[in-house]
């Protein structure tokens, strides 16, 4: 743990644009906070606490800020996209993408509100955890949480009670399993809701799951930015038909998807897996090559962050079970195709496998900021509250947008440079350990200036040894 004696510089050039959000106190708390979590390892509340040693107050004033300050999320979350919008390098560009994505906040034991016990893929077991849904902007120079929400369990008894006032009908054999298996009644009751939303509009305020929490999110996207058309891409597991038309149909939105090899395309001769679809194109693809003929896959290059990057792909129009009428690409890495193919869909019926491509990797930077945004303590809460965990999240989102802009900001970049004597380099981790660095720095110069002024090592140790060991 290195001691704070000053705030980060990077942290005092953009605060600014934060001050209208807090009151006086809440600001000097909302700069102690957010310089912890760049510069401690330890993100909770009390290692950050402990990092500020001159400037030291009681836990509880760190505290308040996520618990009791008045300040509003929306004004927080405006402040921060001001910020980005007023560097050029962060500036929304007609290239851009909006990516979606989840990630699991996990935590031991059962103490926080609104913690569920979830599937976690990378592990293949159940945790505890909340989750939190992304929408992330990219382009090729940057990349940023634009919205964001935790999402709740579902109230079961409130769902069966809607339900009911609905007058939609409950097995009576399932009645059981409230006993029995409360998880397989949970799971039969949001089921029967998924399935009568298009029947019984008036419950979908009954529950908010991760698919209509992220149609909330871009609802507000495009209610705010009208004159937008950023294209949208996601995972197979957000690609789904009811989100895919409400994206199409209510936000006239372009956007690109993904399918298993499972899902199925109807072909002149019937219907048949995605997978077996493209054994079939390979086939005939290797075939034509070794014929001297016109291969089906054709080589694309897409400029990706910078890099060129080459995929062997198949792009046409068709049906897919489900989804109706749409831009099918199927891609390989491999000339020889020996790798396993991915399969995009789109609804915009002329783009060609380029540009699908190109939207479909930028949904990639979604998932490097959830894990990025947990090196900066997005997962390293303390706080019982779910309203506290929510300003928490949203402070994690501030830190990692004053990363990404500077990595564009050359007056701070010249200024970091000529003091620190390092190069920096352009990713928020570096950026990181350049604040951590600037910390070491600002506490070898009250050293060494109170040593100038003749004060003995012992006293000027002394507060900070306090600070670092107390209870």
């Amino acid at each position: 743990m290195i001691p704070m004696v000053a705030f980060p510089e990077l942290v005092e050039h953009y605060a600014p644009y934060f001050e209208d959000v807090f009151s006086a106190e809440a600001f000097v708390q909302f700069k102690r906070y957010i310089s912890g979590l760049i510069v401690s390892e330890n993100k909770t509340v009390d290692g950050i606490n402990r990092l500020c040693v001159m400037e030291n107050r009681n836990q509880s004033s760190l505290n308040r800020l996520l618990t009791e300050s008045p300040f509003s999320l929306d004004a927080l979350n405006e402040a921060r996209l001001n910020l980005l919008a007023a560097v050029p390098g962060t500036q929304m560009k007609a290239k851009g993408v909006l990516g979606i994505d989840d990630t699991l906040l996990s935590h031991y034991g059962q103490g926080f509100e609104h913690i569920a016990k979830l599937y976690d893929h990378a592990t293949g077991i159940y945790v505890w955890a909340h989750n939190l849904v992304t929408v992330h902007y990219s382009d090729d120079e940057t990349d940023y949480p634009v919205l964001f929400q935790l999402w709740q369990p579902v109230d079961v008894v409130k769902l069966e009670q809607g339900l009911r006032a609905a007058n939609i009908p409950l097995k009576a054999s399932k009645e059981s399993l409230k006993e029995s298996a409360p998880h397989k009644w949970r799971s039969y009751i949001v089921g029967v809701w998924k399935r009568r939303q298009k029947t019984h509009p008036e419950t979908l305020d009954l529950y908010e799951s991760k698919l209509t929490m992220a149609q909330s999110l871009l609802q507000q996207w495009v209610t705010a930015h009208p004159d937008s058309k950023l294209p949208v891409t996601f995972d197979s597991w957000y690609t789904q038909p009811g989100f895919c038309r409400f994206v199409d149909k209510t936000l006239h939105l372009p956007y690109v998807g993904t399918l298993s090899e499972t899902d199925e395309v109807h072909l002149k001769d019937g219907q048949a897996t995605l997978g077996d679809f493209a054994k079939r194109l390979k086939q005939e693809h290797l075939q034509a090559v070794a014929s001297d003929g016109q291969p089906v896959f054709r080589p694309i290059k897409i400029a990706y962050k910078g890099e060129q990057e080459v995929y062997y792909s198949y792009c046409n129009t068709h049906r897919l079970d489900g989804f109706g009428k749409q831009r099918l690409v199927i891609n390989y890495r491999q000339a020889d195709l020996a790798d396993n193919p991915t399969f995009y869909i789109s609804n915009r019926l002329v783009w060609q496998a380029q540009g699908i491509t190109r939207i479909r990797r930028h949904r990639w930077p979604v998932e490097v900021y959830h894990e990025e945004g947990k090196a900066e303590g997005l997962d390293q809460y303390q706080l019982r509250s779910f309203s506290a965990i929510q300003r928490h999240v949203a402070l994690v989102a501030v830190v990692y947008s004053l990363l990404r802009a500077a990595q564009h900001d050359s007056g701070l970049h010249e200024l970091l440079h000529r003091q620190l004597k390092i190069t920096l380099a352009g990713n928020p981790a570096s950026w990181r350990r350049a604040a951590q660095a600037q910390s070491l720095w600002c506490l070898g110069l009250l050293i060494s200036s109170g040593l100038a002024q003749g004060q003995s090592l012992e006293s000027l140790m002394a507060p900070l040894m306090r600070a670092i060991c107390r209870a």
